[in-house]
């Protein structure tokens, strides 16, 4: 439960305070699941193995948040050559735990302080209750299209959230809160912009976090070393640096550091606590925070190519799952190896290319000396909807970057293959079963023998397993072999419970017929991946 103490004015307020308050669920050694304060987090995180949350994302922040404090604490490598050392110093983490402990009487960390709430922008205060929300509005995934319900009864949801559970909610709406219209009026609070929402930083793209044996190490793999300043902990909108005003859209603010970078305000958010201030029952929402990127504030971004042939940080899809585009991943590493000039460690591929590569293969089935996973993140979101969490972990052991990107790089053209012959062969099938269709209803009709959806599903798993074999020392082209034959039986079969609906008269026999026909042919082409054919590419 959260203190009542009497701030200078005299009047008794809640206060919770993260640093003391048990606020992050965290899996132990052990694979005990406690929940600590950041203070313990940050001195045992040798201790335990993750951060866990109820979403990707709800990690993601937690993890983006503990990287400002140890950036603002002055706990980083002090250069590119140290870092890798500097990874497997077990407790190095511990000197931010005391900065943060030790933090001055005047530095509030509480939640709930009238003028410096933890987080939040106070400036809002004045409107909380006449224009604020249920706390549902907190919560990314709970909120949907402000139009859903055209009264927006689903926001006025009484139902109080966990201040611990808020705490986390409010994190990454500062992260990944979506573009779109906020539900507060311009007009009668800080002015027009407050109600335009941009995309926050990592709103748009992909997140790539490098995850160690145990979460201290996870800390350390993803804290890089500082040229310049590392910059200010933004710990609350009305202390510190100059803020943004509302009246007009502001250009984007430079960033003074990684401590900035990793804690900005990507919302202007006030929280409401209840009397007894163990839960939140209110919420206002509004825009938050521009910063101007640069190339140096995106160090884990890998680039893919958009349909008009440029190219973007890679982003989330509904359609397209992050694993057919992990090829990306280990040619960054490849590509600071093999990089002439020096390695300055800027990026998260540079840094882990400091890593020196294994001398030999791991033995087949023996983990390779050291592992990294490479852990994705991303939001498919429309406008404020959110739609889905998609996120990915794929291996990574230094010295094995070329084998891990021949084999995802491979595998992912074997799917995108098969999948194109599998619409073929519906294709082929809708021909015979629908000689003279309407165009309107030729894509309802081809999706009726379209087994693509099972095919995307059935293969992440073969994916994962080819890319576990690499990472253990299996021959790759050899693992591909395998793959490609357990993808195209699969894809076949599901073909054929596609095609099962089909009347057992002449047509639909011809139909079954043609569409398997035309699947065979396709994997027998020459221009199919080699390792459909049975051949080394």
């Amino acid at each position: 439960m959260a203190e009542l103490r009497a701030p200078r004015d005299g009047a008794a307020h809640p206060r919770w305070d993260p640093r003391e308050a048990p606020c992050i669920p965290a899996l132990t050694l052990d694979d005990r699941l406690v929940e600590v304060n950041l203070v313990e987090l940050l001195h045992d995180a040798d201790g335990l193995r993750s951060v866990e949350g109820a979403t990707p994302g709800e990690k993601v922040a937690v993890v983006e948040f503990l990287l400002a404090i140890c950036y603002a604490s002055g706990t980083y490598p002090e250069s590119a050559e140290q870092w890798p050392a500097w990874v497997d110093q077990k407790d190095a983490l511990r000197p931010a735990a005391e900065w943060l402990a030790q933090r001055p009487e005047d530095e509030v960390w509480d939640l709930f302080h009238p003028s410096e709430p933890l987080g939040q922008n106070a400036l809002l205060a004045p409107f909380l209750d006449e224009h604020g929300a249920g706390p549902a509005q907190l919560v990314i995934e709970r909120v949907g299209d402000y139009n859903q319900f055209f009264d927006h009864h689903h926001l006025e949801h009484p139902t109080p959230l966990p201040v611990a559970q808020a705490f986390r909610a409010m994190l990454t709406q500062h992260v990944y809160g979506p573009a779109g219209r906020a539900r507060i009026s311009g007009k009668e609070t800080l002015g027009a912009t407050i109600t335009n929402l941009a995309a926050t930083r990592l709103g748009t793209r992909i997140r790539v976090i490098a995850l160690g044996s145990t979460f201290g190490e996870t800390l350390r793999l993803n804290l890089a070393p500082v040229s310049g300043p590392p910059g200010e902990l933004n710990r609350t909108w009305t202390a510190g640096k100059e803020r943004r005003g509302f009246k007009a859209k502001p250009i984007g603010r430079p960033v003074s550091g990684p401590a900035d970078l990793h804690s900005y305000l990507g919302r202007s958010i006030l929280l409401r606590p209840t009397s007894q201030g163990d839960h939140v029952d209110r919420v206002l929402l509004g825009a938050g925070e521009l910063l101007a990127l640069t190339d140096e504030h995106l160090q884990d971004a890998v680039y893919a190519e958009k349909a008009d042939g440029t190219s973007k940080p890679l982003w989330a899809s509904a359609t397209r799952a992050i694993w057919r585009q992990a090829h990306a991943l280990y040619a960054a590493v490849n590509e600071a190896r093999s990089a002439e000039g020096g390695n300055d460690g800027a990026t998260l591929y540079r840094r882990l290319a400091l890593f020196p590569a294994q001398d030999v293969a791991p033995e087949p089935g023996q983990q390779p000396a050291r592992r990294i996973d490479l852990w994705t993140v991303g939001l498919v979101a429309k406008q404020t909807t959110a739609i889905a969490w998609v996120d990915g972990t794929f291996p990574f052991a230094p010295g094995l970057e070329a084998k891990l990107y021949l084999a995802s790089y491979r595998g992912s053209d074997i799917a995108e293959f098969v999948a194109a012959a599998l619409y073929k062969a519906a294709y082929a099938a809708w021909t015979v079963i629908y000689p003279n269709p309407k165009p309107t209803d030729k894509n309802s009709q081809i999706a009726r023998f379209d087994a693509r959806g099972q095919h995307w599903a059935a293969t992440r798993e073969s994916f994962d397993l080819l890319m576990e074999e690499t990472t253990l020392g299996e021959d790759v082209h050899a693992s591909l072999h395998e793959y490609a034959a357990t993808v195209a039986t699969a894809a076949r079969r599901f073909l054929v419970e596609c095609l099962d609906p089909l009347p057992r008269n002449s047509r639909g026999t011809k139909a079954r017929a043609a569409a398997l026909k035309r699947f065979d042919d396709e994997l027998a082409l020459p221009k199919a991946p080699a390792e459909l054919r049975g051949e080394t590419a």
